[in-house]
């Protein structure tokens, strides 16, 4: 559900007043985007207070993993502590887990699956796996050390019946307050969603895959 503020509803009110920005004249231009910052100025002295949050990336679109590792970098380069934990992958060992290594006093990288369901073909060894790795999850969960915990596919784990959504909620009230978790995945559940503090939606619109027959690449997908 998408909740307009009034500093939204006024900002969608100017937009729709002017022209586009190309066939605008130069003062014309400046009158616009002084209107753009006196809404953005007024939208930012209201945001006065912090709040660790609860995130989650999904859609069946690509970069779910890739703008979740973005914001476990910039933590790392703050300083803070960070946890990993892969609910579906592990079999193979990513280039990011190389990379991220060079942080090992800062990050804890756990690689819990063992590949793609259809590579293991084993739902009862999957089950137990994302169980394992919800344990673990959960250590970090509740250690305030950790400024941020990624639970990387764990939407999927969702998904498919290994965790069920209700146990992933009640464990996510175990975070202390000022700690960000972010959850990643196609068909995150709805409860999820809506407990979520910030929730977005990757929309594939095309996929070298599907259209081109292209495999997997290094630096683009592994």
């Amino acid at each position: 559900m998408q909740i307009n503020t009034d500093l939204d509803l006024k900002e969608n009110r100017q937009e729709n007043t002017i022209a586009e920005p190309g066939s605008l004249t130069p003062e014309q231009y400046r009158l616009k985007m002084q209107r753009r910052k006196e809404v953005q100025d007024q939208r930012l002295a209201k945001a006065s207070k912090e709040k660790g949050l609860i995130i989650v990336n999904t859609g069946n679109g690509k970069g779910k993993t890739t703008a979740a590792l973005g914001m476990v970098l910039r933590s790392l380069g703050h300083g803070y502590r960070v946890a990993i934990v892969q609910f579906i992958k592990g079999a193979w060992e990513p280039a990011e887990k190389e990379v991220l290594s060079r942080w090992e006093t800062q990050l804890e990288f756990r690689a819990m699956g063992e590949g793609f369901t259809w590579e293991t073909q084993d739902r009862q060894r999957d089950t137990e796996k994302a169980h394992e790795a919800w344990s673990v999850a959960l250590s970090f969960l509740g250690n305030p050390e950790f400024k941020l915990v990624l639970l990387d596919e764990i939407n999927v784990a969702i998904k498919l019946g290994y965790l069920s959504v209700e146990e992933v909620l009640a464990g996510l009230e175990q975070k202390p307050a000022d700690s960000h978790i972010i959850l990643t995945g196609r068909g995150a559940p709805a409860a999820l969603i809506e407990r979520a503090d910030l929730v977005t939606e990757m929309k594939l619109i095309k996929h070298p895959l599907r259209e081109q027959q292209i495999k997997a690449q290094a630096g683009i997908e592994f």
